[in-house]
C-alpha cells in the first residue's frame, strides 16, 4: 500500500478537512454525552418509575447490546450513499430519542427508547470516524484520531457538568431534554461539510450490492482481525475503568469527593494520552505506539491499585488512563487505514461495536474475582492479562500507516 505525506492543498480543502473533523468529533462527543446522562441519574429515574437500580441498569445493558445493529445499518448506508447523509440522520435519530426519553412516563417506554438510542449510538462512531479520517491529511491522522476518540471522555465530563448544574434545579427530565441539542450539529454538517472525496473516488467498487457483498466476503479475515483488535482493547478499557470507582470507595475507603477527583484526573490523563500517543503513532507507526502504551500500562499497575497513598494512587490513575486511552486513541486511524476503501463506512464501525460487545462482561468478571481476591488483586491481575494479550494482538496484526484514501498509488 502506498502512503501519503502530502498536505491538503487549497484553502477550501483545508477548511473542509477541518469542518469534517469537527463534525466527526462533535458527533462522537455529543453521542457520549447523551449516553452518560443516564449513568448519573439512574437511581432518580428508577425512583420515578418505581423500579430498582438493577432494572434501570438493564436499560444501559440493552443499549450496549444493540449497538452493532446500528453500526451495521448506518455503516452500510455510509458506504452506499456517502458519509454526510447517514451521519446527519444518525445525529437526528439519537437526539430525538434522547428528548423522548425525557417525556417517558413508564419503564417499558423508557426501556424501548434506550434500545433505539443504543442503535443510534452504535451507528455514529464508524460513520463519523470514516468521514473525519478520510478528510484530514494523512500526516495528522494519529494525533487527530486521538482527539476524535477522546471525545468519549469529553462527553462524560459534559454529562457530569449537566448533572452538577441542571439536575439540582430542574430534575432528570431536563437533562434528557438537553440531550436534544446535538441535533443542531446537523445544520453545521449540511452547511460546512462536503462529501468525502475518498468515498467518491471508490464509487465504482460499489456499483452494485452484489459487488459490495463480494468485497465483504473477500475481506472477512481482515474484518475478524479488526473485531479481535477492538475486543482486546475493550477488555483493557473496561477492565481499568468500570470498577475503579468502586475499588476507590470500597477498598481504599476514599470519600465520594476524593473518588470523583481521582476519576476526573484519570479522564484528563485519557485525553492527554489520546493526543500524545496518537502524535507518536504519526511518526513511528500505529502498532508501535499502541504496543508501547500497553506495555507501559502493565508497568503502571502497582501505582494504579497498590500504591500506599492517595496522591500516588491519583498519579497512577492518571498514568494508567493515559496509556489505556492513548492506545485507544490510535483506533480510529488504525482501523480506517486497515479497512478496504469501499467498506470503510461499514468495517470500522461494526468491528468497533462487536468488539465492545464481546468485552462487555469485563466488570462482571472482575466483580466475581473479588469474591476470592481483593479489588486491587482482581483488577490488577485482569488488567495485566488484558494489556499483555492486547499488546500481542496489536503486534501480530497488519498495519497500513498513512495509506492513501481514494487516490491512485
Amino acid at each position: 500500500m502506498s502512503t501519503d505525506t502530502s498536505p491538503v492543498g487549497s484553502p477550501a480543502e483545508r477548511a473542509n478537512a477541518r469542518n469534517a473533523f469537527i463534525a466527526g468529533f462533535l458527533g462522537w462527543t455529543l453521542d457520549a454525552f447523551d449516553y452518560f446522562i443516564l449513568t448519573y441519574v439512574l437511581a432518580q429515574v428508577g425512583a420515578d418509575f418505581h423500579r430498582s437500580v438493577v432494572d434501570m441498569a438493564a436499560t444501559i445493558t440493552v443499549s450496549l447490546m444493540v449497538r452493532p445493529i446500528g453500526a451495521l445499518i448506518f455503516g452500510l448506508m455510509a458506504d452506499r450513499y456517502g458519509r454526510r447523509l447517514p451521519l446527519m440522520l444518525d445525529v437526528l435519530f439519537y437526539s430525538l430519542v434522547e428528548v423522548l426519553c425525557g417525556f417517558a412516563r413508564t419503564y417499558r417506554t423508557f426501556f424501548m427508547l434506550r434500545v433505539l438510542y443504543g442503535m443510534a449510538m452504535g451507528g455514529e462512531w464508524g460513520v463519523g470516524a470514516s468521514l473525519a479520517m478520510e478528510s484530514i491529511p494523512a500526516k495528522w491522522r494519529g494525533i487527530l484520531s486521538g482527539l476524535l476518540q477522546e471525545g468519549y471522555a469529553l462527553g462524560n465530563l459534559l454529562a457530569a457538568l449537566a448533572f452538577w448544574w441542571i439536575f439540582p434545579h430542574w430534575g432528570w427530565r431536563a437533562m434528557f431534554f438537553m440531550g436534544g441539542l446535538p441535533a443542531l450539529l446537523v445544520l453545521y454538517i449540511r452547511a460546512k461539510v462536503k462529501e468525502s472525496e475518498a468515498w467518491k473516488a471508490e464509487v465504482a467498487a460499489r456499483a452494485s450490492w452484489r459487488a459490495y457483498l463480494g468485497a465483504v466476503v473477500a475481506n472477512w479475515k481482515r474484518f475478524l482481525y479488526l473485531v479481535l483488535l477492538v475486543s482486546a482493547l475493550a477488555f483493557i478499557s473496561h477492565g481499568t475503568q468500570d470498577l475503579y470507582p468502586t475499588f476507590l470507595q470500597q477498598q481504599r475507603r476514599f470519600s465520594t469527593e476524593v473518588t470523583a477527583m481521582i476519576n476526573v484526573l484519570s479522564m484528563v490523563g485519557a485525553i492527554v494520552g489520546g493526543l500524545l500517543v496518537g502524535w507518536y503513532s504519526d511518526r513511528h507507526g500505529r502498532r508501535r505506539a499502541m504496543v508501547t502504551a500497553a506495555v507501559l500500562g502493565v508497568l503502571l499497575i502497582p501505582m494504579w491499585v497498590f500504591a500506599p497513598t492517595m496522591a500516588s494512587i491519583a498519579v497512577g490513575a492518571f498514568g494508567m488512563q493515559f496509556m489505556v486511552q492513548g492506545a485507544w486513541g490510535v483506533v480510529p486511524a488504525h482501523t480506517t487505514e486497515l479497512s478496504p476503501g469501499p467498506l470503510r463506512g461499514f468495517f470500522p464501525g461494526l468491528a468497533y461495536q462487536l468488539g465492545v460487545l464481546i468485552a462487555a462482561g469485563s466488570a462482571t468478571v472482575e466483580a466475581a474475582l473479588t469474591r476470592h481476591f481483593t479489588y486491587a488483586q482482581a483488577m490488577g491481575g485482569f488488567a495485566a492479562i488484558s494489556l499483555v494479550v492486547g499488546a500481542i494482538v496489536i503486534a501480530a496484526g497488519p498495519e497500513a500507516h498513512r495509506v492513501r484514501f481514494g487516490r491512485a498509488p
